[in-house]
């Protein structure tokens, strides 16, 4: 089999990065439809990404938010997202390049997005020209409101209810030693949120 030069492999992860692109800049026009809701995973030290120290120290390698019940500030544009999420009770803004963004779950219809960030970051160093992300204007929106799960929730979806609460799901602290103790960055599994069928 010959070498492939055109890198399908990447233009595929771009177009469905591109998908991601397309919901969040749908729910910043109308909010979350229905009960959609999304669990981000990204690589907080890839290029272009912008949290505060305190997070990043928390999160050196990998982490996840969660856009359900309480966000604020959401723009979009061709190369990231911008999002104010709160963190034990601490108000955040975040710049997440879709670059950075390792995995995306809507756990309300079971769709699920995970990428390799072996072929990213090889794409990434032959694409210097690409300029980097830059922070999005700020657009004055209020708090959305989604409605609350249903109480007999599958267990799942309960763990995503109560994560929401919080506004964000951040890896648990056992898979940050043990990501650290790897040294590397791994394609993150969504699997502990999907509805059990």
């Amino acid at each position: 089999m010959g070498q492939d030069l055109i890198r399908y492999d990447v233009l595929a992860q771009d177009a469905l990065r591109g998908v991601i692109r397309k919901v969040l800049s749908e729910v910043v026009k109308t909010g979350l439809p229905g009960e959609h809701h999304f669990f981000i995973t990204f690589l907080t030290s890839a290029p272009g990404v912008r949290i505060s120290s305190r997070l990043r120290e928390k999160y050196p390698e990998l982490m996840t938010i969660v856009i359900q019940h309480q966000y604020w500030d959401l723009s979009v544009n061709d190369t990231a997202f911008e999002v104010g999420l709160s963190f034990s009770d601490i108000p955040e803004r975040l710049l997440i390049p879709f670059s950075a963004i390792r995995g995306f779950y809507d756990p309300a219809v079971n769709f699920e997005l995970e990428f390799d960030v072996r072929d990213m970051d090889a794409a990434n160093s032959q694409d210097e020209d690409t300029p980097a992300p830059t922070a999005l204007a700020p657009v004055a929106t209020a708090p959305v409101a989604v409605k609350p799960a249903p109480a007999k929730a599958p267990a799942a979806k309960a763990a995503a209810s109560k994560s929401a609460s919080k506004e964000a799901a951040p890896k648990p602290e056992a898979d940050d030693k043990a990501a650290s103790e790897k040294g590397s960055a791994d394609v993150v599994s969504l699997d502990a949120f999907r509805k059990k069928t």
